[in-house]
């Protein structure tokens, strides 16, 4: 035989041995074993039996549909949402940041001392005296509250009475309504009052700027700088072109019939004219400019231009900021008008027929297994110390020296 095939029928005995031997000490101690487990699971199945009797009851409610300040806006709503889906334990859990809401209101401090006032729990869970924590404990372990997988949140309690665990699930359900929605009006509020600060102050912007704009017109009679700036260009184009044209007839007529001749004077006195023309457009002493200056003065227009276009500028940041900001506006005063339902019931509670705890069943396989266990355990161990005092007295007596000097005796 090789060796391999040595090492397994070696370990094949060890194992049949261990197994034989676990089940030597079981008919050994059979008596001990029978009597504690049968007691055990005896004694917790009648206190199952015997308990105050626990009913459930479950109502079942849905997230209602609730548009917020950026749902009209297509841009902001995407980015909102991609931020809302990013944060906090949500996004790593992947649950309905609603429900999760609904979950911490449901286990607030608020809704606790709520509902142990209104029904009694301290005298249901027979805590007269006691610290007002274990009540609260007490609360807690009767209260479950579940995601389910559709999203809708179930919300179970557990009474002594049926019509009492039904009567507070569906209380729960109300008082949950009524806090989220006035959660959502204090921040619908918020929200107004920020935008409504926004809006004012956008409007008195407009207002200043629209003024400044009338100021600027009424004192350098502008209406629209590009445009009049365009008529002022054309305007001395034609005058340099009709001055350019003088000048060249004047040295002609000054060569072909003299200085002195009546043609030269009168092409040198319409020059002169065109010249004083230009000189008074650049000053803004024109006639044409006195009422409303269809034509801006020259020296001007680089000043004026650059005024107008920063209060036109402005202006126009302004009015898209109104475009923007008006729509937020008017939702959020809808918003906080608004005091629909928040959270939609698809299940009201009602009383249970049939009690939902102690489980009989459960209580008799837990306490046989944990009966069984902790006895196998004592019966271990007993042996283990009979089969050291056999084998090795002197190293017997020495740990049983060891332990009553640790326990019994003073030192």
């Amino acid at each position: 035989m090789s060796n391999n095939q040595i090492e397994n029928q070696k370990s094949q005995m060890k194992v049949g041995s261990s197994l034989f031997d676990l089940f030597e000490l079981i008919i050994t101690y059979r008596r001990f074993l029978f009597i504690f487990i049968f007691l055990v699971t005896t004694g917790a199945t009648i206190y199952a039996l015997l308990a105050p009797k626990w009913y459930k009851s479950t109502a079942s409610v849905f997230p209602a549909e609730r548009n917020d300040l950026l749902s009209s806006l297509s841009g902001l709503s995407s980015l909102a949402k991609g931020f809302a889906g990013s944060g906090g334990l949500a996004a790593l859990t992947g649950s309905n940041t609603e429900s999760d809401k609904y979950i911490a209101i449901l286990k607030s401090g608020t809704m606790t001392n709520d509902v142990i006032k209104n029904f009694d729990l301290i005298k249901e869970y027979e805590r007269e005296g006691d610290y007002y924590d274990k009540v609260v404990g007490d609360w807690e372990d009767n209260l479950e509250l579940e995601v389910q997988d559709e999203g809708n949140l179930t919300i179970s309690v557990y009474s002594k009475n049926p019509q009492k665990a039904a009567d507070m699930a569906n209380y729960l359900v109300g008082k949950l309504n009524e806090i989220n929605t006035s959660l959502s009006v204090t921040n619908a509020k918020a929200n107004r009052e920020f935008v409504e600060k926004r809006y004012l102050q956008n409007i008195g912007d407009i207002n200043n700027l629209e003024n400044a704009m009338r100021s600027f017109q009424e004192k350098y009679g502008v209406i629209a700088i590009p445009e009049q700036l365009e008529a002022t260009v054309k305007s001395m184009s034609e005058i340099y072109v009709e001055l350019y044209k003088k000048e060249v007839e004047f040295n002609v007529v000054k060569q072909t019939y003299g200085k002195d001749h009546p043609l030269t004077t009168n092409s040198e006195i319409e020059m002169v004219e065109l010249k004083k023309k230009i000189d008074m457009l650049n000053k803004g002493t024109d006639d044409s400019q006195k009422d409303v200056k269809l034509i801006i003065p020259f020296k001007q227009a680089p000043e004026l231009g650059n005024e107008y276009l920063k209060i036109y500028r402005n202006l126009e940041i302004q009015y898209k900021i109104l475009e923007f900001v008006q729509p937020l506006y008017e939702q959020a005063k809808v918003e906080e008008a608004r005091n629909t339902p928040s959270v939609l019931v698809l299940d009201y509670a009602g009383p249970a027929e049939r009690k939902s705890k102690p489980k009989v069943l459960l209580y008799l396989l837990l306490s046989f297994v944990i009966s069984f266990s902790i006895s196998m355990t004592a019966v271990m161990i007993w042996q283990a110390i009979k089969n050291l005092r056999l084998i090795d007295q002197e190293r017997f007596d020495t740990l049983v020296k060891s332990v009553k000097k640790d326990f019994f005796i003073k030192s």
